[in-house]
């Protein structure tokens, strides 16, 4: 199996998706366990003196100002694991907790936190054995990191509280630790403390939801060049000439998808046929621009993961001169505000998807295809039903796009008065992502279905691989009303695993 060693210098996307999806090994690199020692020799040199420490020899949040006597510091940080672990809800998916607990032994192998080599590797040990700790959805503000969900992680390390088995099986964490040899740890001075204080949950969230963004922005540029066919739109609103005088990038990297998509078609360019148009409608014509826009602003939240992956974040840390200091690098507020900020795009691609949609079901509107889809219109309701499932979800992806970054709620008796609320955004980001999974399989479902009704004129080829590739998938195409949400369902498993991207890709090449 493939392993992803961890050093002290933070780790890349690609080992979070491996760790968290893929159930990669970890391995600690020797530099990290130089650096794991190192730190923690500073660390008991601190609490063997008189002066208190934040952290080290002091109570946490508002309770700082008390000094813990060294025969109560070991008690202090299990305490501060327990009391923490105070979660509630639905579990968290398995995903999430293994890129959490990936991301927070990240955080200790930068040698910043204090934590000694043993539980670095206990850390690594349970990701191996595919012990994943039961975590559930509320409990984190996003500022002094994504505590209860970390402290529920902590507890299993502990060899307390409950855990799933690979098997899948929920049962308690010390019988899994048992059984596949791994010892509890023990924790000392400021080993507790520093297991719960980074932004690592709504990090992961982030990673996973840009890796799916980007097959999704991918196939709606493949549904919106099936769409724009169906509806015998232009495809010289693509022309890269036009889309180099407004220079963002996203936008020529969308049209040249579509366009790619797009060539060999005998649909398009018929706008001045027998109903002749000026210009196709905004969701047809502009669907580059609103994709593109997505586009640029997964660049930039790239660009804050990337920081993230490279940071230390802890508090207090310890500096490269030896120093242990305080600070507030555990706030949450860059990622929370990419986190909404993908929710915001996210639900426009899924509001102009649900446009074109529409109107290919529209008599008025579709330029010759039949009302709703359907093989007997009055008899049968073809996709009518369909669309409803789609403004649905539509309308549920604005109110997801409500960002919770500019909401914060004090804690911790005022010492926490400014939080991020980035755990909440990355929550309702996953939300907004597999809605609009379904949006796009929606388009799908009805733009290939379009096509093969225009009879006499031939796709493109990478259309026709498409209609193919979703055939196969056990999508239905034209006929008789049936039995829609397997279809839908089928549909959106395409999407999701990659099935629409990889169906055209031997046609086109690589889609950007």
């Amino acid at each position: 199996m493939h392993s992803v060693v961890v050093g002290t210098s933070g780790v890349t996307a690609s080992d979070v998706l491996a760790v968290a999806r893929g159930g990669a090994r970890v391995e600690l690199s020797g530099e990290a366990v130089a650096a794991l020692a190192a730190a923690r020799e500073i660390v008991e040199a601190l609490a063997a003196k008189p002066e208190p420490v934040y952290g080290v020899s002091t109570g946490f949040g508002a309770l700082a100002s008390r000094h813990i006597s060294p025969e109560l510091r070991a008690q202090l940080q299990r305490n501060i694991v327990r009391s923490h672990a105070a979660g509630m809800g639905p579990r968290v998916e398995r995903e999430v907790v293994r890129a959490l607990m990936f991301l927070r032994l990240k955080t200790v192998c930068s040698g910043r936190t204090g934590v000694r080599p043993s539980v670095a590797q206990t850390m690594a040990d349970v990701l191996n054995a595919g012990i994943t700790p039961v975590v559930h959805e509320f409990g984190s503000l996003g500022c002094s990191g994504d505590l209860a969900p970390l402290s529920h992680c902590a507890l299993t390390l502990m060899g307390e509280g409950d855990a799933e088995g690979p098997d899948g099986v929920v049962r308690p964490a010390g019988e899994l630790l048992a059984a596949h040899g791994i010892e509890p740890v023990e924790l000392r001075e400021k080993e507790g403390l520093a297991l719960l204080n980074g932004t690592d949950g709504m990090l992961g969230m982030l990673i996973m939801a840009l890796a799916d963004l980007d097959t999704l922005y991918k196939s709606a540029d493949i549904t919106a060049a099936l769409s724009l066919e169906a509806l015998l739109g232009t495809d010289k609103v693509l022309a890269p000439e036009l889309h180099a005088i407004r220079p963002h990038p996203g936008q020529s990297v969308s049209a040249a998808n579509m366009l790619a998509v797009l060539k060999g078609s005998e649909l398009t360019g018929h706008h001045q046929d027998d109903a002749p148009r000026v210009q196709d409608a905004y969701s047809v014509r502009c669907a580059p621009q609103v994709a593109g826009a997505g586009r640029d602003t997964m660049a930039h939240a790239r660009l804050v993961a990337d920081r993230e992956l490279a940071s230390a974040v802890d508090n207090p840390v310890v500096l490269p001169d030896g120093r242990v200091e305080s600070n507030g690098n555990f706030h949450g507020a860059p990622v929370a505000y990419v986190l909404d900020f993908l929710a915001i795009v996210a639900a426009d691609l899924g509001s102009i998807a649900e446009r074109r949609t529409d109107r290919l079901l529209d008599k008025n509107r579709s330029h010759g295809l039949p009302p709703f889809l359907a093989d007997d219109a009055g008899v049968d309701s073809g996709l009518m039903i369909a669309q409803y499932t789609q403004a649905a979800l539509v309308s549920e992806m604005k109110r997801l796009a409500v960002p919770a970054s500019a909401d914060s709620i004090p804690s911790s008796a005022m010492q926490e008065d400014h939080v991020s609320m980035g755990w909440s955004a990355a929550r309702k980001l996953r939300t907004a992502v597999d809605n609009l999974t379904r949006i796009v399989a929606i388009e799908l479902y009805a733009a290939t279905r379009a096509v093969e009704l225009r009879a006499g004129l031939t796709p493109a080829p990478a259309s026709r691989a498409a209609i193919a590739a979703v055939r196969a998938a056990g999508v239905a195409g034209p006929g008789p009303d049936r039995f829609l949400a397997p279809d839908l369902a089928a549909a959106d498993a395409f999407v999701r695993a990659g099935g629409l991207v990889a169906a055209v890709e031997p046609v086109t090449g690589p889609l950007s």
